[in-house]
């Protein structure tokens, strides 16, 4: 089978490999759709594994069983599974606090190979948690992939309280960012504001159900969230990308008693200058967002597959596995927002 294998930062070739062996009481998933999230592009291009390579990426993915464990009752070749990345142990004390985000015990996540490849190995443990859904037939792959970034984003606004009296404003126009923007439309806030750099991001947001979209190279955003906002800012400040700067941003566009979210991850290492004055005069909350609870998934994958919600409006191309390097140089650019990789589609979503 083919697989993409990261040999270094930048360095990611797509090789013939040995399809990987069943294991006891797992299956062997078929790699119809698996979505390129930002967090792998930052893991392929820099030293994510600190040497430790040759290894394979991807966690939004969705297929078909192509082999089953004789151990394994519950599934059955030819069932569509989407599988979310992280499965909740539901024993842990932040399982049992209802923060299934932070859970203990996420087993081997990030420590087995990811599904950039023909086929990818589900293992009993991970199937025994809440992670796998049943696609119904005829519903699409590539949205059930988008269940997982857009998780998180349902999560963090049902977690902040997005709703009608609110402004949301939100820093950065790529997949998540667009996806905020969604969900805000969804809660019912009374204007969004997305602030975006690059040009190609610019123009794919204007189609976007937004108020205003700030083109943060002609404008300062700061300045301009405040002019429409009669100078009071923003209820609800979302960073939705990894800039420092944005975050050092987003401090001043919140209004007193507002949340800021750091939502993006930074580069490991990088440390953002705050001016806690404003925090402190303003009595500002300043919210950290990772992943979602068992439920917030589970709406999520519903969510995606609603044509009402229309969760495929923000992709802007489909590739084969092969085209991965071309994938990720399209999304560093601006000139993709979200790219659903098809290893043995050749680029084509099968139904």
């Amino acid at each position: 089978m083919k697989a993409a294998l990261m040999y270094g930062p930048g360095d990611i070739r797509v090789e013939e490999v040995e399809r990987p062996a069943c294991p006891e009481g797992g299956l062997i998933l078929k790699v119809v759709s698996v979505g390129l999230c930002g967090s792998d592009i930052r893991n392929l291009t820099t030293d994510s594994r600190a040497g430790d390579y040759p290894w394979t990426y991807g966690h939004e993915i969705a297929g078909i069983v192509d082999e089953v464990s004789p151990s394994c009752t519950e599934y059955a070749v030819g069932d569509r599974l989407y599988v979310y990345p992280a499965g909740h142990c539901m024993e842990c004390e932040a399982c049992r606090r209802g923060h299934h985000e932070m859970c203990e015990n996420l087993g081997k996540y990030g420590k087995r190979p990811g599904g950039f490849a023909d086929y990818w190995a589900v293992h009993a443990d991970h199937l025994a948690t809440d992670a796998v859904f049943r696609l119904p037939e005829g519903t699409s792959f590539d949205r059930a992939t988008l269940a997982e970034p857009l998780s998180s984003v349902y999560g963090c606004q049902e977690n902040i309280g997005v709703c009608t009296e609110d402004v949301v404003a939100i820093l950065g126009a790529g997949p998540i960012g667009c996806y905020h923007a969604k969900i805000a439309r969804m809660r019912g806030a009374r204007k969004i504001i997305l602030c975006e750099i690059n040009p190609g991001r610019l123009e794919f947001a204007r189609k976007l159900d937004v108020d205003a979209v700030i083109d943060c190279t002609e404008e300062d955003p700061v300045e301009a969230v405040l002019r429409l906002t009669d100078g009071k800012g923003a209820e609800k400040v979302i960073s939705a990308n990894p800039s420092l700067e944005a975050q050092q941003q987003a401090i001043f566009m919140a209004r007193r008693n507002g949340i800021v979210v750091f939502f993006g991850g930074v580069e490991k290492g990088a440390l953002t200058e705050i001016d806690t004055n404003r925090i402190h005069y303003f009595g500002l909350w300043i919210y950290g967002h990772y992943g979602a609870t068992s439920m917030q998934v589970q709406r999520t994958f519903e969510l995606a597959l609603d044509d009402r919600f229309r969760a495929d409006e923000i992709i802007t191309q489909r590739m084969g596995l092969e085209q991965i390097n071309d994938a990720i140089a399209l999304a560093r650019s601006g000139k993709a927002v979200k790219v659903i990789l098809h290893p043995n589609g050749g680029g084509e979503e099968p139904r």
